[in-house]
């Protein structure tokens, strides 16, 4: 006759096991999307779409025709943006740990060796660099240049020497929608280094803005921010000169149409005057906080537009 003890405390025992597997799981993976830094991944992403769609909108072939690239030009800019994030993981994970919003990586708890980080990094920008290949010789040059300007440029050298380190990494950060139009087209139009310039002026008041909501930390860090080494009131006046300098640049983007035209002079005229106003308000963090939240809603309703506007 069975024992339905005995039963009872092995199903509670398997389905505590399963349970405790599941949660390990889980566990993993949420370490491997803060190793590649997912956030970033997904945003670069959009940008990398926006890119491959303008250019084959313009250069007047079907979506559904190009699959293909589609998917290598996806798959690859992700993969090496991944990787890339992955090396910077490796390299600042000695300082990592004095930041509130970095001491939490698997680098920092020493969940994941540093050596398998690394390796991670490496393989899957190879793998991003071949998805790449697949589709032109420019495209992929372009993303190992983006490579090297973040890890190389931008992490190894002067985020912790330059106060112009935030100038220097948005070189890497301009570079995706580069590579998408530059899958389908490698002869760049004019308007793709458009989209560059667009995504290179857009970061820096960006990241100051953060830098300004983070400035103990970077100075904790010993990185030589913005904030940390001029001080809020220079800050701010280099976050308004560089939304600034976002004002002419929808004129090299009329080929997207008036409607267009009109919605980035907005965007962009909303983001200065709340950065004027932002004087009025006497809490810099404040300030800091709803340039910073702006920039976030500024990039994705002005790249969305840029593809709705063609299925228009």
């Amino acid at each position: 006759m069975s024992n339905p003890k005995a039963y009872g405390d092995a199903t509670l025992e398997n389905g505590t096991s399963s349970l405790h597997a599941d949660t390990e799981k889980t566990s993993v993976w949420k370490d491997f999307m803060a190793l590649i830094k997912i956030g970033i991944v997904n945003s670069n992403l959009i940008t990398t779409f926006s890119g491959l769609w303008l250019a084959l909108h313009f250069s007047g072939q079907s979506f559904l025709n190009n699959l293909d690239i589609v998917f290598y030009t996806v798959a690859g800019s992700s993969l090496i943006i991944a990787g890339s994030c992955a090396i910077n993981n490796y390299v600042d994970r000695d300082i990592d740990h004095l930041m509130d919003r970095t001491k939490a990586r698997p680098t920092v708890t020493g969940k994941v060796l540093p050596v398998k980080v690394l390796g991670l990094g490496i393989l899957l920008i190879g793998l991003g660099t071949l998805f790449l290949f697949f589709t032109t010789w420019t495209a992929t040059v372009i993303g190992l240049l983006g490579v090297f300007s973040y890890v190389c440029l931008y992490t190894l050298w002067s985020k912790r020497q330059l106060v112009s380190n935030t100038i220097i990494g948005s070189i890497s950060g301009a570079v995706p929608p580069l590579i998408g139009w530059a899958a389908v087209d490698g002869n760049l139009d004019p308007m793709a280094w458009a989209l560059f310039v667009l995504m290179f002026v857009w970061q820096p008041p960006h990241f100051y803005a953060l830098a300004m909501r983070r400035v103990e930390e970077y100075r904790a860090a010993g990185i030589p921010m913005l904030p940390v080494v001029k001080g809020f009131k220079t800050t701010k006046i280099h976050i308004l000169i560089w939304v600034a300098l976002l004002l002419p640049i929808p004129i090299f983007l009329t080929k997207l149409g008036i409607p267009f035209l009109i919605l980035a002079t907005i965007l962009n005229i909303g983001w200065l005057v709340l950065g004027i106003y932002g004087y009025r308000i006497k809490d810099d963090i404040k300030w800091a906080k709803l340039m910073f939240v702006y920039s976030l809603q500024y990039l994705t309703i002005i790249f969305v537009a840029m593809v709705l506007v063609t299925l228009i």
